[in-house]
């Protein structure tokens, strides 16, 4: 797990420098996903951390814990007010401040478990790993909103890599998840790393592969930016299909921004 959590750490790190740059304003404007703010993203990813937490440490209270918000859920309450209700008394400063202790507390469990080690989660359980991973995931993504609205190039690093990975392995997934059949034939996945390496998935294919950069592969399966504002190449009968709809995060079908929206 050393080298999953490092990248975590590293991820979280870099996400918080970044809103140690936000002014009072600028923790209340509104980005480009569903309208939240800076404040609303980081309080998201306070929430789940905290929980998350309390999954690594004491996995019989996050089960019980885990019910009522299910029900909540259930009702149509959104996540996004759930977490808002639990973090209002924490301005954006403040806020930080908490979600720095947290997510260093999350990655100390997670570096004390083995690789295999099983969490409980939202849904199935998950591997120490797979779950580091995820969250991983969810930081950069939550992240890329928050560099957008600020207007500023993100720089990319070698962790782009578990998100491609997670991009890549939910592909039969994400058909299922919207109940549509999937492609019989797994495209062939090389991506250029921010170090000028390549990243490979899937066996070696002429008629399916999906090229380009692991920044614009990453960006297009959190659903970021519309397949048409990357520079990915792809042929192969259900590749495109794929790419319009990939979602690498857990959670019912959701559709990603329209062409020429998030560029």
């Amino acid at each position: 797990m050393h080298s999953i959590c490092q990248d975590l750490l590293a991820e979280y790190q870099s996400l918080a420098a970044l809103c140690e740059e936000l002014t009072a304003d600028q923790w209340q404007q509104r980005t480009q996903f569903h309208n939240w703010t800076p404040w609303d993203e980081i309080a998201h990813l306070c929430y789940f951390d905290e929980t998350g937490l309390q999954a690594a440490t004491q996995a019989d209270a996050f089960n019980q814990a885990a019910l009522p918000l299910a029900k909540r859920l259930y009702a149509g309450e959104q996540i996004s007010a759930i977490a808002r209700e639990r973090f209002a008394h924490l301005d954006g400063t403040a806020l930080l401040s908490h979600w720095r202790e947290l997510h260093q507390a999350l990655v100390t469990a997670l570096s004390t478990l083995d690789v295999k080690d099983r969490l409980p989660w939202y849904g199935p359980p998950m591997s120490a790993r797979s779950f580091a991973s995820a969250r991983l995931m969810e930081t950069w993504a939550h992240g890329q909103d928050i560099w957008d609205l600020m207007k500023r190039p993100r720089p990319a690093s070698s962790r782009l890599k578990h998100i491609a990975h997670l991009g890549v392995t939910t592909f039969k997934w994400t058909f299922v998840n919207r109940q549509r059949p999937v492609p019989e034939v797994l495209p062939h996945v090389v991506l250029t790393a921010p170090d000028g390496n390549t990243w490979t998935w899937n066996p070696e294919s002429q008629t399916h592969v999906v090229q380009g950069s692991a920044q614009d592969f990453a960006l297009l399966v959190t659903q970021r930016r519309h397949l048409n504002d990357t520079a990915l190449r792809y042929q192969g009968e259900g590749v495109q299909d794929w790419l319009l709809i990939a979602q690498c995060f857990a959670g019912p079908p959701a559709d990603g921004p329209m062409a020429g929206v998030r560029v």
